[in-house]
């Protein structure tokens, strides 16, 4: 609705105009399933655990990155990968008190996020990062509201509440702007790494605002 707003009366066509519209479709579905399945997660992980398991993504976009994409992979960020895919296998190790449902809805998030950035570095020499913004939060609306009858349920939520809900869709919009911009610029197994400093916020704030302190081995596997 803000996109609309702001941009449509003087981009108008422009603001849908796509070379790749299932593509574009595709790409915001991934980030669809991928928000869904992390938010159903963390009703049972932690913040910080649940944020490191999303990060099998980086891992699967290096190894897509050169048959999908055609990038040439130095060997560091092989290297690289295969220490964080051990990092992940340290958080997510069997015998841990994760519910297991849990678990398979996080990896389900990530393997869908991976798809996500995939799909972003391949529009991104194609579309303009405006347009591909756009279809990420109207596919997400369409299909949000169309679904809506199935889980509606009387909802009593203090303001404040609401008004946290709501600033969902202006930190998601900007983030994921900064993020198609940044794709735009450099090679996908390149940027996604970066992704890996969240999850120093999401310790952080899983300890302030949530008590949940990562256990020895877990933090080990985070660092």
């Amino acid at each position: 609705l803000l996109l609309a707003v702001w941009f449509g009366p003087r981009q108008r066509g422009a603001l849908i105009a796509t070379r790749h519209p299932r593509l574009q479709i595709l790409r915001a579905l991934l980030l669809l399933v991928c928000t869904a399945s992390g938010m159903t997660a963390v009703r049972t992980i932690p913040l910080a655990e649940a944020t490191a398991i999303l990060f099998v993504a980086p891992l699967l976009v290096t190894l897509a990155a050169g048959p999908l994409l055609g990038e040439k992979v130095p060997r560091i960020a092989w290297i690289a990968t295969v220490a964080g895919f051990g990092g992940v296998l340290l958080i997510a190790r069997p015998g841990t008190q994760f519910d297991p449902a849990g678990l398979s809805m996080m990896l389900l998030a990530a393997v869908s996020f991976a798809g996500y950035q995939l799909l972003t570095r391949r529009l991104a020499a194609t579309d303009r990062s405006l347009v591909t913004l756009f279809y990420t939060m109207m596919v997400g609306a369409v299909v949000m509201t169309t679904s809506l009858p199935l889980f509606w349920t009387p909802l009593a939520a203090p303001p404040l509440h609401l008004l946290l809900i709501g600033s969902l869709g202006l930190w998601g919009m900007t983030g994921h702007f900064l993020l198609i911009r940044a794709f735009a610029h450099a090679p996908a197994s390149t940027l996604s790494p970066f992704l890996y400093f969240q999850l120093v916020w999401a310790s952080l704030l899983g300890w302030l605002v949530f008590g949940q302190l990562p256990d020895w081995v877990t933090a080990i596997g985070i660092g």
